[in-house]
């Protein structure tokens, strides 16, 4: 018999695939959405298209003032806004499915997730926003961390 990855490994592992493209050096984040085992959309943080990418030396070391601010580039667009906008732009819902993530959503995605109809988060990563979690956690939206292979339920406010 093959050993073959469970469902969310394969996707979270997909994710990973998908952040090799960010084009952010201060941080690389993938993001997939999936209904039914299948994959609706993918994204990666980045520049808007048609944009300039962040400079090689990083965030701080373009534009005037670099592109930094408040501790967060203010250039890229983050994984999980790009995948939901492309859902979007080549028309596919997104209710009723599931994203994959290589880092725990902010607040400000995790609206948009919220608002987009996906009902289940599993990500791997941490990221400092326990507002996010309390945000899925008043609407219901089932979020797991993914360690060492195996899904742990977060526990939400």
């Amino acid at each position: 018999m093959l050993d073959r990855p469970s469902w969310d490994t394969y996707f979270i592992q997909i994710a990973h695939l998908v952040k090799t493209r960010a084009t952010c050096p201060r941080r690389s984040v993938g993001a997939v959405i999936v209904r039914d085992r299948r994959i609706l959309a993918t994204g990666y943080n980045g520049a808007p298209r048609g944009l300039p990418h962040c400079p090689e030396g990083g965030p701080e070391t373009d534009w005037p003032g670099g592109c930094m601010r408040a501790g967060h580039c203010i250039r890229s667009l983050h994984a999980e806004q790009n995948a939901l906008l492309q859902a979007a732009m080549i028309g596919v819902p997104c209710e009723g499915s599931s994203m994959y993530v290589t880092c725990q959503p902010c607040n400000t995605c995790a609206k948009m997730i919220i608002n987009a109809g996906i009902v289940r988060v599993v990500y791997e990563g941490d990221y400092p926003d326990p507002f996010s979690l309390e945000l899925f956690g008043h609407a219901g939206t089932q979020v797991f961390r993914y360690v060492d292979g195996r899904l742990e339920e977060v526990e939400l406010a």
